[in-house]
């Protein structure tokens, strides 16, 4: 009796948990491609680095094979854009006609050159009684091109602030966006200054990996998307110096791509679907970036962005939660679409960790899209992340598959036409 009683309530669960998808998301499948993105060849995924195009060579062909399509206008999967990095080759900054050391500014800018010569500025002043981080806050908000005069009470977050900023650090367009000059110094006042910089630009090749199934209405689109970039190579531990990914986010990225190859194997969606690795979250996101620039967001009826899946959530087994819940209806859908399976859906339990806008879901986010991260990872306990111990072996692989299996039962009616979250509030969107 009890084993009749527990086979029909399998049966019973299969109407919602999906029969098709339990053919088609397999945990040999999942655990295939996962150990290939998160094994040691791949070098722990950075951008910039002979182990990310590996992976995005991987990529390409996983989504060849299922029979995807490029994104419309490319002839392949890989979605190529160019940052740039800045590299100092020239600085020189006078202040009422004196001469200051290398090590007594520092400044942030795109472009090539930037040549600055006033008669009368209005600086802002970040004097000895002020907060450091309120007065660049301050500045920045002007949006405009600023001197900041810092007086040498901060010396030690000064130059803090400029070893960071000295750094070369990509960016997506030259010679579009502000110049913020950082000065140390006691003045209260600026009578005059000349400023000449020039940077040596360096072109920085980047690839998205992308394919779409088109749906019977070519301009409503959902997106499944995931990065597949690390932070490479560490300090070795024990003799491990490869901080492999595989949670964060080899674990979305295998979602992309059996999520693909599910919707793939069944009718023609009545939306187009794209499937979208993301390349440089962990530097800026700039990957989503350059993808929303290609787009109208106001196409772009829901984006699914997983980040981080390959363990048990704070709520139980099989669950999983959603960044932002709060700012559409989209969460509220899924945990609809679940209702009375083994699986579950629920708000982010970490708004203090601010993980909405730690992935690429803020992106599209800020242009309306009703595009959250849906995640499982326990982040205030978990002790692997960023580090060279985010392996295969430290992942749940059942749960894992499951929340793909639960994902794609909660995408179906978007899939299908039948449901449509509302969009964001971009005011309400930082």
């Amino acid at each position: 009796m009890i084993l009749k009683k527990t086979l029909s309530l399998c049966l019973a669960l299969l109407p919602f948990t999906g029969v098709l998808a339990q053919k088609t998301i397999q945990q040999k499948d999942v655990t295939r491609i996962i150990r290939t993105l998160a094994a040691d060849d791949m070098m722990g995924r950075q951008t910039f680095t002979p182990g990310i195009e590996k992976a995005a060579d991987f990529i390409s062909n996983e989504f060849k094979s299922i029979g995807l399509a490029p994104l419309t206008g490319d002839t392949d999967f890989r979605q190529e854009f160019k940052m740039y990095a800045l590299k100092p080759s020239k600085a020189d900054v006078t202040l009422n006609k004196v001469s200051l050391n290398p090590d007594e500014f520092f400044y942030s800018t795109v472009h090539r050159k930037f040549e600055w010569e006033e008669k009368a500025p209005k600086p802002v002043f970040i004097g000895e009684n002020d907060d450091f981080r309120q007065g660049l806050t301050t500045a920045r908000k002007l949006n405009k091109d600023v001197l900041i005069v810092v007086h040498p009470k901060h010396q030690e977050l000064f130059k803090r602030y400029a070893g960071s900023f000295r750094q070369p650090r990509p960016v997506m367009e030259l010679g579009k966006g502000n110049t913020l000059i950082f000065v140390l110094s006691t003045l209260t006042e600026v009578t005059s200054f000349n400023i000449e910089i020039k940077n040596d630009v360096e072109e920085m090749p980047l690839t998205n990996v992308a394919g779409m199934i088109p749906g019977k209405r070519a301009n409503e689109y959902v997106v499944f998307s995931g990065h597949y970039d690390h932070i490479g190579m560490m300090k070795p531990v024990a003799g491990d110096s490869i901080a492999n990914g595989a949670d964060d986010d080899a674990s979305g990225t295998t979602a992309v791509i059996t999520l693909a190859r599910h919707f793939k194997k069944q009718s023609k969606p009545e939306r187009t679907l794209i499937f979208v690795a993301f390349t440089a979250e962990e530097i800026g996101g700039f990957g989503s970036q350059y993808f929303s620039q290609q787009l109208n967001p106001d196409e772009i009826v829901a984006m699914f962005n997983i980040e981080m899946i390959g363990k048990g959530s704070k709520f139980g087994p099989n669950s999983a939660y959603i960044t932002g819940f709060e700012k559409s209806d989209f969460g509220t859908l899924l945990q609809q679409a679940v209702k009375g399976t083994p699986y579950s859906f629920h708000p982010d339990p970490y708004p203090s960790q601010n993980l909405f806008y730690r992935s690429d879901n803020a992106t599209l986010a800020r242009l309306g899209v009703p595009a959250h991260t849906i995640s499982s990872v326990q982040i205030d306990k978990d002790k692997l992340y960023h580090s060279v111990d985010d392996e295969v072996e430290s992942l749940d692989m059942a749960h894992m598959t499951n929340m793909i299996k639960a994902i794609a039962m909660g995408a179906k009616d978007f899939v299908q036409g039948k449901k449509t979250p509302k969009r964001v509030d971009k005011s309400q969107v930082q």
